[in-house]
């Protein structure tokens, strides 16, 4: 915990200087809490400022009545926090383990808990941890085609799964249906290199859609893709547990629990923030393609020793007709092989330079091995005769038959659950991405832009597991059960971020080879849009309808949870005749201190065995100081200002940023205000909230165990019950973990919200 010092600027008081908000350090990033004010709010502000100047006594004043010293240190510069703790001894000063002792609860049983929480997850880490990793082309190619090159092992049995329907007649549409799919693997991937010519700094569906689409198209995508990452989760451990009962029958009944369990195992390893590391990607992709290139290759050269003779499948039962309805839903599920073909698009700020240029080479890379990949395993399935049932899986099938039950056969089938797997902690990373810029942009609760202890979306990564395992325990695990959900969600995500790059190529008609571009890029979109719109209708009844559903309540949702913080931003935002002041103090008062207690009357032997007495018993015998956390200059923050400053005792502001660039810019809006009342402000590396208040309020009183110390709290109250979700519930928080604390008085000043 570093502690900045509290006089951010030499201002005079209430002079309204216009270079005090240009002390703020630079633009602020993306998913800063603290939100830029406006010229105009800036204008507000001074204003506001010199309304407090005219009813309290000058800066000086109440800095020199403070009767500590509110700079209690900092960090060194190598932090390394013990396994169990978050923070380090400050300078000078014991450190106090806040965290845990303070948010824990008190019985041994609680704090078992979160010992074992920090057993899992392990020991917090600072902000400066993040790693600015670049990769290479090679590792970035098994790194973000895990999804795309996975589907591989389910795309091929879904489509054939529904062909089989019709009999033979209906597998002999097989090798047609594949080649369109290659075909508009070839489109999207094509027009997906478009985009990040476009969007060099990344350009998922959600961004594209918005910029060039607008809002409700932009949540509309993001609301495809959240279903889409749930899915791939859930089918990604679906499919690799088919892959394991394939070769091993016997953990069958237990395929369930089997998932659960993975699913459990992927979320315990992403809370700790475990990264993409290139090395534990690679090896298992890597494997993967060799082990289906192989299998090709081999089964290929058997087919060529027959003349490419079909094998005949067995006699297969027609339970219905070929018709253009049944052609239909085997290529809606067949083209959930093109998954993940996104994800290159959105990291192309982890590639080395030239970041886009690598990036749309990786892109060509994995779609020209997914193509061959596709095409091959259906190309294998048809000369061998082999079709889908429910013990065995159409890869496990072709290898079975290809190498025999030998070490070749567990090969396949090892990589083959290794990189579905891996796929689905694919998701894990990308879908706290989406909550991540939907909360960002007000579309989502709050919650979700807090990193956690791990540098991880924590709060995204418990959703992800919770709706993975509510879907895939709900559908039993079954692989063919869940594909009609995924389509709808991914295809429309690739149908309005293609759209949007057609929009944008008309508005930017001055680039180069823009003709070119929008005409990769409409294709692409109409064939996803086709896709979108037949899984839609042949899926519909077989449960598609559940995620047109999902995504229709989660759009509605993101609307009404926007149109809320839109309500809570005006509510909130300064007005010059509605701001609270503190009032008038009486000539020559102010803020008043002791700098020693009162004594005490002498104690019976059984009270001086206590080791802290609260015992002021009169007025005059309480020494206070008045301290007033405060997150940004709104209404709710002024008001609680306004009412500390009202009691005419020492006040100390105190600020908590997750940088010091947010910080610096604090200080700036702190200081364009009028820097009348102490502040100081603390830079958490760990980017916790109530541990580093806690951890500092802790040590004000054991600096000066004789005062009371009154921390003042502004509280958002809501109109209704749901609403609590969207809001930081930091005050009743920090009230619980401080009230266990000797001689701290807690009261909170409520914000009621209209309705």
């Amino acid at each position: 915990m570093e502690v900045g010092r509290g006089r951010s600027s030499d201002t005079d008081n209430g002079s309204g200087n216009d270079t005090a908000d240009t002390s703020a350090a630079g633009a602020p990033s993306p998913d800063a809490l603290l939100p830029t004010l406006s010229e105009r709010d800036l204008k507000i502000l001074r204003y506001v400022g010199r309304e407090w100047g005219q009813v309290l006594e000058g800066p000086e004043a109440w800095r020199s009545a403070l009767p500590v010293d509110p700079n209690l240190g900092g960090y060194p510069d190598a932090v390394r926090p013990k396994r169990f703790g978050r923070f380090v001894p400050l300078t000078g000063l014991p450190a106090v383990e806040a965290e845990e002792e303070a948010e824990a609860p008190p019985s041994p049983l609680g704090r078992v808990g979160h010992h074992v929480r920090r057993v899992l997850l392990g020991p917090p880490l600072a902000g400066t941890a993040i790693a600015a990793e670049r990769m290479r082309k090679l590792v970035a190619l098994p790194v973000l085609s895990a999804d795309a090159l996975s589907s591989v092992a389910y795309g091929p049995e879904a489509m054939l799964a529904v062909l089989v329907l019709g009999g033979a007649a209906g597998l002999r549409y097989s090798l047609p249906i594949a080649a369109v799919i290659a075909f508009m693997m070839l489109a999207v991937g094509v027009s997906y290199r478009q985009t990040i010519r476009a969007y060099p700094h990344g350009g998922g569906s959600y961004i594209v859609a918005s910029d060039n689409l607008g809002r409700v198209p932009g949540v509309i995508a993001a609301a495809g893709l959240m279903i889409d990452y749930i899915m791939t989760v859930a089918v990604s451990i679906a499919s690799g547990v088919e892959a394991i009962t394939s070769a091993l029958p016997t953990l069958a009944p237990s395929a369930v629990v089997i998932g659960v369990a993975v699913i459990v195992v992927l979320l315990v390893g992403n809370l700790r923030g475990v990264r993409q590391a290139g090395a534990a990607f690679a090896a298992p992709t890597y494997a993967f393609i060799i082990a289906v290139f192989t299998l090709v290759a081999v089964g290929l050269a058997d087919a060529a020793g027959r003349g490419f003779q079909p094998i005949p499948t067995p006699r297969l039962p027609v339970t219905e007709g070929v018709t253009l309805l049944l052609v239909l839903r085997a290529f809606t599920s067949g083209s959930t092989a093109m998954t993940g073909i996104e994800a290159i698009s959105n990291a192309v700020p982890a590639f080395r330079p030239t970041e886009w240029r690598n990036a749309r080479t990786t892109l060509t890379w994995m779609v020209t091995v997914l193509i061959i990949l596709f095409g091959g395993t259906v190309a294998l399935v048809h000369l061998d005769g082999v079709v889908p049932h429910g013990n065995e899986t159409v890869l496990s099938q072709l290898a079975r038959r290809t190498f025999g039950p030998g070490v070749m056969y567990g090969y396949v089938q090892a990589a083959t659950a290794a990189i579905l797997l891996l796929a689905a902690n694919t998701a894990f990373n990308d879908f706290p991405r989406v909550l991540f810029l939907l909360a960002r942009s007000g579309h989502a609760p709050r919650l979700f832009l807090r990193v956690g202890d791990r540098l991880a979306f924590s709060n995204g990564i418990l959703a992800l597991a919770l709706a993975a395992i509510a879907i895939f325990a709900g559908f039993a695990g079954n692989t063919q059960s869940l594909i009609p959900l995924y389509a709808v969600g991914v295809f429309l995500a690739f149908t309005l971020s293609q759209a949007g790059m057609v929009v944008h190529w008309l508005r930017h008609r001055d680039q180069a080879h823009w003709r070119k571009s929008l005409a990769f890029n409409a294709t692409g979109g109409l064939l996803s849009a086709i896709v979108f719109v037949t899984a839609g209708i042949t899926k519909f009844t077989e449960g598609a309808w559940v995620a047109v559903l999902v995504i229709g309540l989660l759009v509605l949702l993101a609307l009404r949870i926007r149109r809320h913080y839109d309500l809570c931003t005006q509510a909130l935002a300064l007005r010059p005749h509605v701001i609270e002041l503190p009032r008038q103090p009486a000539p020559g008062s102010g803020p008043q201190v002791r700098p020693t207690a009162m004594p005490r009357m002498a104690a019976d032997t059984e009270t001086e065995e206590l080791e802290e007495v609260e015992s002021e018993e009169r007025p005059e015998e309480v020494n206070h100081l008045v301290i007033v956390p405060i997150a940004r200059l709104d209404l709710a923050g002024m008001r609680a200002l306004a009412y500390a400053a009202s009691l005419g005792q020492p006040l100390l502001a105190l600020h908590l940023s997750p940088t010091e660039a947010e910080a610096e810019r604090f200080r700036g809006y702190w200081a364009t205000w009028g820097d009348h009342l102490p502040l100081e402000v603390v830079v958490s590396p760990h980017r916790a909230i109530v541990a580093p208040l806690v951890h500092y309020i802790e040590t004000l009183h054991h600096q000066r165990p004789d005062l009371t110390l009154t921390v003042i709290l502004p509280e958002i109250v809501v109109r209704h019950w749901w609403q609590r979700v969207l809001h930081n519930q930091t005050a009743p928080r920090l009230r619980r973990a401080l009230r266990p604390l000797p001689k701290i008085v807690i009261t909170t000043i409520p914000f009621h919200l209209p309705r």
